[in-house]
C-alpha cells in the first residue's frame, strides 16, 4: 500500500498496489457452480409449485410439472381462499388466515416486550442469582415442546383455557420468552454501561430508563426479534393443532387438512395455491426485512 497527495485537498489518498485479480479462475468458476445448483436446488420445488397452481386438472394429468401453463388460470387461487374444503367445512384458507394474523400479532408483541424486559433486567440491573435464572431460562429453550404438550394441556384445562386464543397465544408466548431474552440480553451487554449509570444519576428508575433511553436503541434487535418470532409463530403447526381449538385453527394446520384430503379427485393445482398463500406471509417478511435483520445481527444480537 502507498499514499499520494492530493492536489485539490491536500489530503492523502491510498492506492491499492499489486497484481490485479484475474476475471475468471477455477476458484470462482466452482464457486458460481455451487451457487448455481444450490439456487436450483431450492428454487425448482418454488417453480413446480407456482406452475402447477396456474394450471388446470386437466392440464397437470399430462405429467409435464416443468412446462409453462397452456391455459393460463386464476380458478386454483379462488378456489383455494374461498372454496377448499378444511374438514367439513369448503370456506378455503382464508379462515385460517385471519386466526393466524389474530394469533400471531399479540403473540408477537407481548413476546418481544417480555423478552425485552427480561434483557434489560439481566444485563444491568443483575437482581441476586440472575445468572442461575437466566440459565434455567436458557434450559427450557433446550428441552423438546413435545415433553411439555401433556402437562400444558392439563394445566390449561384445570383453569377452563384449553382450545381458546388465549391458550395459543399465552403458549406462544411462554416458547418465546428464552430466545427472545437471550438476543436482548446480549443485545444491552453491548451497550456502555455509563449510559446506565448516567440515567441513573439523573434519577431515572427501573421504569424510566428503560423506555426512555434503552428502548430507543433497541430498534435493529427489535427487527430481528419480530422476523424471527412473526415467522416462527406463523409457520407452527403442533402448537396450533393442540392448543388453538377447532374454532381458531391457524392457516398451517388447515393446509394440512386441505392437502390431506382424500374425497373425490385430488385437486393439485389448488393444494398448491393453498401452500403458496400460506407461506406468503413468512416469505414477505423477509423479502422486505432481510437487510433489516442483518443489521440488528451486526449491531449485538450475537454479542455476549
Amino acid at each position: 500500500m502507498s499514499s499520494i497527495a492530493s492536489p485539490a485537498a491536500g489530503s492523502r489518498v491510498v492506492v491499492a498496489r499489486g497484481p490485479r485479480p484475474q476475471s475468471l479462475t477455477a476458484g470462482r468458476i466452482g464457486l458460481y457452480c455451487f451457487i448455481l445448483v444450490t439456487a436450483v436446488y431450492f428454487l425448482a420445488p418454488l417453480y413446480v409449485m407456482l406452475m402447477t397452481s396456474f394450471k388446470s386438472m386437466d392440464e397437470i394429468r399430462l405429467g409435464n410439472i416443468f412446462n409453462l401453463p397452456q391455459h393460463f388460470t386464476l380458478q386454483p387461487w379462488i378456489d383455494a381462499w374461498l372454496h377448499a374444503c378444511t374438514g367439513l367445512n369448503c370456506t378455503g384458507i382464508s379462515v385460517g388466515f385471519t386466526n393466524s394474523v389474530i394469533i400471531t400479532v399479540p403473540s408477537v408483541i407481548l413476546s418481544i416486550a417480555a423478552g425485552a424486559i427480561n434483557g434489560y433486567a439481566l444485563s444491568f440491573w443483575k437482581p441476586r442469582g440472575a445468572n442461575v435464572l437466566f440459565a434455567i431460562l436458557l434450559l427450557g429453550a433446550f428441552v423438546p415442546y413435545q415433553a411439555f404438550l401433556y402437562p400444558l394441556v392439563r394445566v390449561y384445562s384445570t383453569l377452563g383455557l384449553f382450545n381458546t386464543l388465549t391458550n395459543i397465544i399465552t403458549v406462544h408466548i411462554i416458547f418465546g420468552l428464552p430466545v427472545m431474552t437471550l438476543l436482548f440480553r446480549n443485545f444491552y451487554a453491548g451497550i456502555p454501561m455509563e449510559l446506565f449509570k448516567a440515567a441513573r444519576v439523573d434519577g431515572a428508575g427501573f421504569w424510566r430508563t428503560f423506555f426512555s433511553v434503552m428502548l430507543p436503541m433497541s430498534t435493529p434487535i427489535i427487527i430481528v426479534a419480530v422476523i424471527l418470532q412473526a415467522t416462527n409463530i406463523w409457520n407452527d403447526f403442533l402448537f396450533g393443532l393442540v392448543f388453538a381449538g377447532r374454532e381458531n385453527l391457524p392457516m398451517t394446520v388447515q393446509l394440512n387438512n386441505i392437502v390431506n384430503s382424500t374425497q373425490g379427485e385430488r385437486a393439485y393445482n389448488v393444494d398448491m395455491a393453498a401452500t403458496i398463500l400460506t407461506a406468503l406471509v413468512p416469505l414477505a417478511i423477509y423479502f422486505f426485512s432481510g437487510r433489516w435483520f442483518v443489521r440488528g445481527i451486526a449491531a449485538g444480537a450475537v454479542k455476549g
